[in-house]
């Protein structure tokens, strides 16, 4: 009997100091956060100069298409599109002389997707852009859409474009135009999907031969496991059955592939350099704008992904330093909490400590 109470005492002993180590990081990891800028909900047009500062004359009008789809298949889980994918790039286009025309397959206000993690100052913006606001709201239907009157085409991404962009036989006009008259067509992350059964005059798929970009396999398991049997199809494994190059990089990282006219990224970190790479294409040099914290970020991550943990906080210094811009730290703990994920503990711990010097060594912390 005493060997069972010495048996259950050690159990409680083990759980007791697991439940406190949890505690621990829990509150180390809270103390590495930085403080939230509750003003950024506010946040205005206006308090952007590189939307409204320096402006080019007017260059023509780009196309951002969107999903229609408010649920992933018969999972019940919602969907619609990425607001960080539309808004981000919606203000490359305008800071650079183009106006944005959006649709959707249906029409109408479609379903978006919010990521409070994600959000910064050109989101809230969008959201608080009364014109940006009615143009989503009122979404162009797609089959009315006249292709010749637009420089480029943009199709957003979100999991719900992996109902209804595939085999949508507007989409597929769309793009067969702009292949044909030589105009720049991009998309971002789940955008691809698009691309997705396209066979141009001669009978060949869009794809074949493309450098292509998009959500992986890897991504899309790690935040749903059972992806295969919730989406129609994996994207990755669908766009190189269709004869495309694919193109991966570091998982959550920024990464493009520029193939002549074509230009993807592979996920919501790619926004920013594939919506500047659309803008180089058309035949401008994308005006010049301030690196973000997030981008930063990304920075950090490719340099430890690549080169190890020193390098990553030499880039952090050089970053805080040299150039007085910020690195998120959010964005390092994200990175942190997948690791975790994916059983990486040293990695984890190790962009633990990158965001704790981060934060010793900025002037605000």
């Amino acid at each position: 009997m005493f060997k069972k109470y010495r048996i259950i005492k050690w159990i409680l002993t083990a759980l007791t100091f697991i439940v406190a180590i949890i505690i621990f990081i829990g509150i180390y990891i809270a103390s590495l956060l930085p403080v939230e800028d509750g003003t950024l909900v506010n946040s205005q047009v206006h308090d952007i100069p590189y939307i409204t500062k320096d402006v080019p004359a007017y260059r023509g009008k780009i196309l951002a298409v969107v999903t229609s789809t408010d649920t992933m298949g018969t999972s019940g889980k919602g969907t619609g599109y990425e607001l960080t994918e539309l808004a981000r790039a919606y203000y490359v286009f305008k800071a650079n002389g183009f106006d944005v025309d959006i649709a959707s397959p249906l029409g109408g206000k479609p379903p978006v997707v919010l990521d409070d993690d994600d959000m910064e100052i050109f989101d809230y913006a969008f959201l608080n852009d009364s014109i940006a606001q009615s143009k989503t709201n009122n979404s162009l239907l797609l089959k009315d859409i006249k292709p010749e009157i637009y420089e480029a085409v943009y199709f957003v991404g979100g999991k719900g474009a992996m109902f209804d962009f595939p085999n949508n036989k507007f989409i597929h006009a769309l793009i067969q135009d702009f292949h044909k008259n030589n105009k720049v067509i991009g998309a971002v992350c789940h955008g691809p999907a698009a691309f997705v059964n396209v066979t141009l005059k001669d009978g060949q798929s869009f794809l074949k031969n493309k450098q292509v970009s998009s959500f992986t396999n890897k991504e899309e398991l790690l935040l749903i496991p059972k992806a295969e049997s919730v989406f129609p199809f994996l994207l990755q494994d669908k766009l190189i059955s269709q004869g495309a190059v694919f193109n991966e990089g570091i998982m959550y990282l920024e990464k493009i592939s520029h193939d002549n006219n074509l230009i993807t990224g592979q996920n919501p970190w790619s926004v920013w350099a594939m919506a500047e790479a659309m803008v180089k294409q058309i035949g401008y040099t994308p005006k010049h704008r301030a690196i973000t914290a997030e981008e930063n970020a990304v920075k950090v991550l490719l340099a430890y992904e690549t080169k190890g943990k020193e390098d990553a906080k030499a880039v952090i210094k050089q970053i805080v330093e040299e150039d007085k811009q910020s690195v998120s730290r959010s964005l390092l703990i994200n990175h942190s909490a997948v690791s975790v994920i994916q059983g990486h503990l040293k990695k984890s711990y190790d962009l633990l400590r990158l965001a704790s010097y981060t934060k010793d060594i900025e002037p605000n912390k």
